[in-house]
């Protein structure tokens, strides 16, 4: 699990939201085929990050709390190469990722950090 500090609450998620919507014009987001990553990007302060898994990937509490713990233990290792000052919320959009998931959602992490460092 990620510290307090560098996990993003829920105002900070609601934010971010509204900021990534199609007439937002702060927020920008990055898609991978089991994740979507919408971020703002501010020069000063702490790297917050939060996992969000809707009711449309799983249905129980006990499922959806597993992605989100499994999303953050894949985040821990890439915590520091993110941009510092960086706001974003990472976004389950496939059902199905209960074998293998911390591999997956590894690689894809991976992948959109790349994205974001380009």
């Amino acid at each position: 699990m990620l510290p307090k500090k560098n996990r993003a609450d829920r105002k900070l998620v609601n934010k971010i939201f509204k900021a990534c919507l199609p007439n937002g014009r702060e927020g920008r987001f990055l898609n991978s085929p089991n994740l979507t990553f919408k971020f703002l990007q501010n020069k000063a302060g702490l790297t917050q990050i939060s996992f969000v898994c809707p009711k449309s990937i799983a249905k129980r509490a006990v499922d959806r709390n597993l992605l989100r713990r499994r999303g953050y233990s894949a985040l821990k290792s890439y915590l520091p190469l993110f941009p510092v000052g960086l706001k974003g919320v990472f976004v389950f959009n496939k059902k199905g990722l209960k074998e293998n998931t911390i591999l997956i959602l590894d690689n894809e992490i991976k992948n959109i950090l790349k994205k974001i460092s380009k």
